[in-house]
């Protein structure tokens, strides 16, 4: 077998699969000399919100600062206020917990199903208490983590239902809604190794709400939404011009970028075939737009498995090594009690895998990260 490198993911190689096009339009922004709050943004926003299929889009800085803005504006709506509970996966990123955190709110963490790396629905309802205000779902991975049964549990308790979306653009639910316009708001990153990616930071809130996106709007925006007029203690948190330019490429073609991925999982999962792996249920297409391909690795083998593929010349990564509650940062808080018990979330922080995936990888390099794999042992 010809050995080969293969990068986890060529960020290179994917803008330049829409390099002309992304370049024309930096290029017409640089010359436009109007770098913020212009007409690109506009004119993303307007086609972000169609293609998710909310009434509203407002753009920010990041990911984070997104699902930030959420929480901070339903606490100025009078909605939520400091102290309250919502109910988080408790293997997410660490983003959709701080966003919490730094509203003054109480995370409450729900383990995930094994089969699915995404949050148990039938735990919920057990983590509901009178001060719950909210649950989070998390596309994790690139998965549609609703069910309809996180739905019921929103209506029954007058919950609101906020959907953390950052690795999931273009993904669905079994009805054909597209994440993001699923719950009451959510959040987006536009991180550059996402789906939709742009050249550097960027996030947005997706919503039907008109109240919260306008709040939202003045948050991102020093708490102003007339100039020099000031009706909260915001920040600056904006999308730039390039960035919403880039974006508004991108978007053209995510879908089709998206389908890539989904072959190339469907590759994986018809020729992995190691003793120590054990892959997450299929899901239908569209279900799943692979953010990222992660395998669980048993017996304490993760490790040894990743070095051996970065010895024969294949990137791989660890989502993610250290769960949450471990992390130093949340050593003290006051939610993180002794007695926290989340094995699920830290076997997963064990032996979950992520291998190459991505719009630019191509089938001979998926087929050479399949040899090795499976000759592992």
């Amino acid at each position: 077998m010809v050995s080969m490198n293969i990068s986890f993911l060529s960020l290179e190689d994917v803008t330049a699969l829409h390099g002309p096009e992304i370049n024309k339009a930096v290029s017409r922004v640089v010359n436009s000399g109007w770098y913020l709050q212009g007409k690109e943004n506009e004119r993303f926003e307007r086609n972000y919100a169609d293609f998710i299929g909310t009434k509203y889009c407002a753009c920010c800085g990041n990911g984070l600062d997104a699902l930030i803005w959420i929480f901070r504006a339903y606490i100025e709506m009078g909605v939520m206020q400091p102290g309250d509970e919502v109910i988080v996966p408790a293997n997410t990123y660490i983003a959709t917990i701080l966003a919490i955190t730094e509203n003054g709110l109480k995370p409450v963490l729900c383990e995930p199903k094994l089969n699915t790396l995404e949050i148990d629905d039938e735990l919920i309802e057990g983590l509901i208490t009178s001060r719950t205000k909210a649950i989070v779902v998390v596309h994790l991975y690139g998965r549609c983590a609703y069910t309809k049964k996180i739905g019921d549990l929103c209506k029954k308790y007058n919950l609101k239902l906020v959907e953390d979306n950052a690795q999931a653009h273009g993904c669905k639910f079994n009805d054909g809604r597209m994440t993001g316009s699923i719950g009451d708001a959510a959040g987006h990153s536009f991180y550059p190794g996402k789906n939709l990616g742009a050249l550097g930071d960027g996030g947005a809130v997706t919503t039907d709400d008109k109240e919260l996106a306008t709040a939202i709007r003045a948050l991102a925006n020093y708490g102003s939404q007339k100039k020099y007029v000031f009706i909260y203690t915001g920040r600056n948190s904006r999308l730039d011009e390039i960035q919403a330019a880039v974006l508004d490429v991108k978007l053209k073609y995510l879908i089709e970028d998206n389908r890539h991925r989904q072959e190339v999982a469907h590759y994986y999962y018809e020729h992995i075939r190691n003793p120590w792996i054990t892959l997450p249920d299929f899901l239908p297409d569209e279900q799943n737009v692979y953010h990222l391909f992660p395998i669980l690795v048993g017996n304490g083998m993760r490790n040894a498995l990743r070095d051996y593929l970065e010895k024969n010349g294949i990137g791989s990564v660890c989502h993610y090594p250290i769960a949450p509650h471990q992390q130093e940062c949340y050593r003290n808080a006051e939610w993180n009690v002794p007695t926290l018990s989340l094995p699920v979330t830290e076997y997963l922080a064990k032996g979950e895998l992520s291998l190459p995936i991505g719009p630019a990888i191509s089938m001979k390099e998926v087929i050479y990260v399949i040899d090795i794999v499976n000759q592992f042992s």
